[in-house]
C-alpha cells in the first residue's frame, strides 16, 4: 500500500504548490493588466485557491469516478469551514469588516441549498450541472460589479489583498508562474486521483469516504495556507473571504463537473450525513461571523468549536465505514 500513500502525498504536494504558483501568476497578471485589488481579492484569490478542487474532480470524473469528485466538492467545503476557519481563528480572531463579506453569507447559504434541492432526487445529472454553472456565472457578475461599484470607497478586503499582494512583477513572469501552476495541478491532479482509487481499494473503503476525507483536507491545503498567512498578518478579511469565496466556487463549479462530466446516481449517505453536515456547518459559520448579535467576528473558541466538529465528522466517516 506504500505506492499509492507516496502518490497521494506527492500529488498533494503538487497541488498546493501548482495553486500557489497559481494564484501568485494570475493575481500578477491581473494586476500588471489594470485589475482592481478587491476584484482579484473577489475572484483570482478566493477562486485560484479552488484549482486543485476543479483539477482533481475533472481528472476523477473523466476517469470514472464520480464519486470521488463529488466527495472533494462537499468535503472541501466542510474542511474549509471546520478545519481551516477553526485554525485560523485559533491563531487570530477574525473580525469581519468587509462589507461584500457580509453580503456573502447568505449567497453561501442560497447556493448550499441549491445544491441540495438537486441532489434530493438522488442523481447529479447535466442539467443540474448547467444550473450550477449558471449561478457560478451569475455570481461572477455581481462579484464585478460589487467591485466597480466599490471604487473610490475602498472595501476592507481590498485593502487586504494590496497589502498582501507581492512586489509587481514583469508580465512574462507572471505568465511563467501562471503555466508553472497548471502544469503542476495537472500532473498532481493525475497522481492524487490513482493513488486515491488505489488507497480506496486497499482500505476496502469508497471513493466518496477518500474524496470526503484525504482529498478534501489536501485540496484545502491552498485555503488553509493562505488563511493563516493572512491572519497572522491581521488581514483578517482576506483570511475569512478567501475560504467564503472558495466554498461557492466549489459548490457552484466542482459540484457541477462530475455532474456535466459523468453524470451518475449519489450515494445515499450524501444526502443523510455529508450534505446535511455541510449546511449545518455553514449556517454555524453564518451565525458565527455575520454578527446576528454582537460584533461581526469569528473568536478563538468559536475556532476550537469548529475545529472539534471537524474532527468529530471524520469521527462519524471512520465509524460508518467501519460498520
Amino acid at each position: 500500500m506504500w505506492l499509492p500513500v507516496l502518490a497521494v502525498t506527492a500529488g498533494l504536494a503538487a497541488l498546493t504548490v501548482g495553486a500557489d504558483r497559481l494564484v501568485l501568476g494570475a493575481s500578477a497578471l491581473a494586476r500588471g493588466l489594470g485589475v482592481t485589488p478587491l476584484l482579484i481579492g473577489l475572484t483570482i484569490v478566493a477562486f485560484g485557491t479552488s484549482a486543485p478542487e476543479v483539477v482533481v474532480s475533472i481528472v476523477a470524473a473523466l476517469q470514472g469516478n464520480p464519486d470521488l469528485a463529488v466527495g472533494n466538492a462537499i468535503g472541501s467545503n466542510i474542511a474549509n469551514i471546520g478545519l481551516v476557519l477553526g485554525a485560523t481563528a485559533l491563531i487570530a480572531p477574525l473580525v469581519v469588516a468587509s462589507g461584500i463579506l457580509r453580503r456573502e453569507f447568505p449567497i453561501l447559504l442560497g447556493a448550499t441549498l441549491l445544491g441540495l434541492v438537486l441532489l434530493l432526487d438522488g442523481s447529479l445529472d447535466r442539467l443540474d450541472g448547467l444550473i450550477l454553472l449558471a449561478g457560478l456565472a451569475a455570481l461572477t457578475v455581481w462579484l464585478v460589479v460589487q467591485s466597480l461599484r466599490g471604487r473610490g470607497h475602498p472595501d476592507r478586503l481590498g485593502v487586504d489583498v494590496e497589502a498582501a499582494m507581492p512586489a509587481r512583477m514583469g508580465l512574462d513572469r507572471a505568465v511563467t508562474w501562471l503555466a508553472v501552476g497548471l502544469v503542476l495541478l495537472l500532473a498532481g491532479s493525475r497522481i492524487l486521483v490513482w493513488g486515491g482509487v488505489e488507497l480506496a481499494g486497499a482500505l476496502g473503503v469508497s471513493d466518496l469516504v477518500i474524496g470526503l476525507t484525504i482529498v478534501a483536507i489536501g485540496t484545502s491545503l491552498p485555503e488553509l495556507a493562505t488563511s493563516v498567512v493572512a491572519a497572522r498578518k491581521g488581514e483578517t478579511d482576506l483570511a475569512i473571504g478567501n475560504v467564503i469565496g472558495s466554498n461557492l466556487f466549489n459548490l457552484l463549479c466542482v459540484l457541477a463537473i462530475p455532474g456535466l462530466l459523468a453524470p451518475s446516481a449519489v450515494e445515499m449517505s450524501v444526502l443523510m450525513r455529508d450534505y446535511p453536515v455541510m449546511l449545518a456547518m455553514t449556517v454555524l459559520l453564518l451565525l458565527l461571523a455575520a454578527g446576528l448579535r454582537g460584533p461581526h467576528r469569528v473568536q478563538r473558541w468559536e475556532g476550537a468549536l469548529l475545529l472539534g466538529l471537524f474532527a468529530g465528522y471524520l469521527i462519524l466517516i471512520g465509524w460508518s465505514a467501519a460498520a
